[in-house]
């Protein structure tokens, strides 16, 4: 059989073996072409095909993305020398916003915390019950939506951080209340950080800011 047709085949995900093709299933088995169905062949291209064009998009990004870094920090650098700053790493290795002359321009920098709750969180669940269960229906019910927000697992099994924070917000001079609220704070930890970029312009000194979309977070 021709290279070009075996190479045109095994890009469409067919194998071919004794002459015969056959397409990888689920299972890791060969299936013959025969008895798989046109739809489910039309899907598998039509995938291929997309996932085709989306991986050299992420690596290009992932590419933009490791230039642009570059750029910003050899920038910092630069203004680090000039005001004789002695210093470990980049000055701008924060939230930092950079702009051209014409004001028409941005790209932002932003670092977000990647936190957890240790178990702290559990003790703080187990004296805000204390103080849910006697505290009046009426006078703390939204204090209890709160607290559902704030305590409920997604698909993850993760809880929404900033839920939980919104309990901070609650003014109440219960001691337990005041003791959950010091627990809270124990089972923040930091795990790490990331680093986000952020792109805009502007037709005009009146216009609206445009976001350029890239998610560029993940790339």
């Amino acid at each position: 059989m021709d290279v070009t047709i075996l190479e045109e085949k095994a890009a469409a995900g067919i194998t071919v073996v004794n002459g015969r093709d056959y397409m990888t299933n689920a299972e890791g088995g060969l299936t013959p072409m025969e008895l798989i169905k046109a739809e489910d062949f039309m899907e598998d291209q039509m995938v291929r095909k997309i996932i085709g064009f989306a991986k050299p998009l992420s690596a290009e990004l992932a590419r933009f993305k490791k230039h642009t870094r570059a750029d910003i920090a050899e920038f910092d650098r630069l203004l680090e020398a000039k005001y004789g700053l002695v210093k470990k790493g980049r000055a701008g290795a924060g939230n930092q916003k950079y702009r051209t002359i014409d004001g028409l321009m941005t790209v932002e920098t932003r670092v977000n915390k990647l936190i957890e709750f240790g178990p702290q969180l559990q003790v703080a669940k187990g004296l805000i019950d204390e103080c849910l269960n006697e505290w009046t229906e009426d006078g703390r019910a939204e204090v209890r939506s709160l607290v559902t927000r704030a305590f409920k697992v997604d698909k993850a099994g993760q809880i929404s951080k900033d839920a939980v924070f919104e309990l901070f917000k609650v003014e109440s001079t219960d001691s337990r209340w005041l003791k959950a609220m010091e627990a809270i704070e124990g089972a923040v930890r930091v795990i790490g950080s990331k680093e986000y970029l952020h792109f805009s312009f502007r037709e005009s000194h009146d216009a609206d800011w445009i976001r350029i979309s890239l998610n560029i977070a993940d790339a």
